[in-house]
């Protein structure tokens, strides 16, 4: 029988060790592989090596087609389900069968007013309804349901931490089955627990209840990570919930991280979610996450990056059987204490949680897109020059997710119980992420030229110098059309607010767009590229508090 298998970078026998270093070293050696091979054929094979980058630039360029075309679907998703009412959805799901003529009555009603993201809204309910019933789904009662809210916190202060509860408590799901759970660390010092249990003392009356978990510090085997931190409080919330006798499998958990802003319809499109899910205590709920608390506060290259992310979290929820838990998202509690809560000695815990339960569970389990936001900072610092230095610790903390790849692999191997295709497809999506993330920005910005610098003559003399107009042209065409859906809708996706810009400034927020190849280049490719040499290196990456700061309140998601 094979021995459990472990979570974590602490291999117990040696043949765990070489896996461990083989696979740990191997997405780094392709990524420099594929920068250093390219460079060196720009000078001893320029032609093959032009020809090799122009068939990069293509491929990504299609992709970005794809993915735009993918992100405006994902965005008209998101606008729809913006004026649902989930609560209505709830109560809908909970009568089945008689459910189907009033939505087909409300669908009608609407339809012949004009109002048609309702009408979209409407059918998109009773397609699901329609599945729930053909699929014979249990539904839970709404009313049995409770939300647990993690908020992991090591040095923010109350100012950072109080929006997201006073949002949590302005919630459309009812307050009375909220449980906020402030986890704190020892380390950060008495201060610390006083503003906690200020902020316990402040907003308890409007929950179910309100509990301060004390992180301890230097328990053996733990670093000194979030998700050592939110296992603590998990542990005590879990005697909580069975002093309350409420069952497990009736709760969700959201890991929120510190200036998490819920939206107010969040927990209540969650509730649906989580009620019509056939395998709901094997899955994850993810939200789309956007960085709008102090956006316009930001300098350029901060909204160009991190609205990016967006994009591509918005992109990700279009593709189900690809998509892995990022930074907040939320979970059947069930599932948390069955796998054994975060691994407590990892830094990218948000992703490693769901390779963590998909091992466990033989690849029984999936994450659920929700096309709903939560609001978060971006990271600011006194000056641009601080902000700079953050912003690519910040990157480089979300690249090292690539430390999943050797317990991954590792765990592939021991595990019979998860099929060799889906093993194969998963692997490709690590590796393909990883290593694009590490290369693109670097062959299409800096290393692409090369080929043509140093083919002089024979270049010139080429069908593919010959071809080159037609393909840049198409190069071209395709990148500029991207641009500008994107632009449009970085716009539409900003936080509204009453001040009202003239339009000089709109136009300079459209113009820094312009710096997306530097940004993407230097503050993307080069931290995912950092992140690896550590990893091959043996290295480990020293868990640091992005800065934060808000000049004025966080705008309501």
């Amino acid at each position: 029988m094979n021995r459990p298998f472990v979570f974590s970078h602490a291999v117990r026998t040696p043949q765990d060790y070489f896996w461990e270093r083989f696979f740990g070293i191997l997405p780094g050696f392709l990524s420099w592989a594929i920068l250093i091979g390219i460079t060196l054929f720009s000078f001893t094979r320029p032609l093959y090596a032009a020809v090799v980058i122009i068939a990069i630039d293509i491929f990504w360029l299609f992709r970005i087609f794809y993915m735009t075309l993918f992100l405006v679907l994902a965005y008209a998703v998101l606008a729809i389900e913006k004026e649902t009412d989930w609560i209505e959805r709830c109560r809908l799901l909970e009568k089945g069968q008689r459910a189907l003529s009033i939505l087909r009555k409300k669908r009608w009603l609407v339809g012949k007013r004009g109002k048609i993201k309702r009408w979209f809204d409407f059918k998109n309910q009773e397609r699901e309804l329609r599945e729930a019933l053909r699929r014979k789904i249990r539904v839970p009662s709404f009313d049995s349901i409770y939300h647990v809210v993690l908020i992991a916190a090591a040095r923010e202060g109350a100012e950072v931490i109080e929006p997201g509860l006073e949002a949590l408590s302005c919630s459309r799901f009812p307050a009375q089955r909220i449980l906020p759970v402030l986890a704190i660390e020892e380390r950060a010092g008495a201060q610390q627990l006083e503003m906690a249990e200020g902020l316990c003392r402040k907003y308890r009356r409007h929950f179910f209840d309100f509990l301060v978990a004390v992180h301890p510090d230097g328990i053996p085997g733990e670093a000194r990570v979030k998700g050592a931190n939110a296992t603590c409080a998990a542990k005590q919330t879990a005697r909580f919930l069975e002093e309350k006798k409420i069952p497990f499998e009736h709760v969700v958990l959201s890991c929120f991280d510190a200036d998490t802003i819920p939206s107010a319809n969040y927990f209540a499109a969650l509730t649906y979610h989580f009620m019509r899910h056939p395998n709901r205590t094997r899955s994850s709920f993810q939200p789309i996450p956007v960085y709008h608390n102090n956006i316009l506060e930001a300098p350029a290259f901060v909204r160009v990056l991190e609205t990016g992310s967006s994009f591509f979290q918005l992109v990700e929820a279009t593709n189900p059987e690809k998509l892995v838990t990022f930074s907040s998202h939320s979970m059947s509690f069930k599932a948390l204490v069955e796998i054994g809560y975060w691994p407590v000695d990892m830094i990218s815990d948000d992703s490693a949680i769901f390779w963590k339960a998909l091992i466990h569970y033989g690849g029984d389990y999936r994450v659920v897109p929700m096309y709903v936001t939560l609001s978060m900072d971006v990271v600011t610092a006194d000056s641009v020059a601080k902000t700079l230095v953050s912003v690519y610790r910040q990157k480089k903390r979300w690249a090292w997710g690539v430390e999943n790849f050797p317990i991954v692999m590792r765990a592939f191997i021991q595990e019979k119980r998860i099929s060799f295709a889906s093993k194969l497809r998963y692997v490709i999506k690590l590796l393909e992420m990883h290593i694009s993330w590490a290369t693109l920005g670097f062959l299409m910005t800096l290393i692409g030229w090369l080929p043509a610098i140093f083919a002089g003559q024979e270049f010139s003399n080429s069908v593919v110098y010959y071809n080159s107009s037609r393909i840049t042209g198409l190069i071209f065409n395709l990148a500029s059309t991207a641009l500008v859906i994107t632009i449009i809708l970085s716009h539409l996706l900003l936080p509204k607010r009453k001040t009202h810009y003239p339009f000089s400034k709109r136009i300079l927020l459209a113009l820094e767009w312009l710096l997306v190849p530097l940004v993407f280049t230097f503050l993307s490719c080069l931290p995912a590229l950092d992140a690896q040499t550590c990893l091959m290196a043996g290295r480990a990456l020293e868990f640091r508090i992005s800065e934060k700061k808000r000049k004025k309140m966080a705008p309501k998601p």
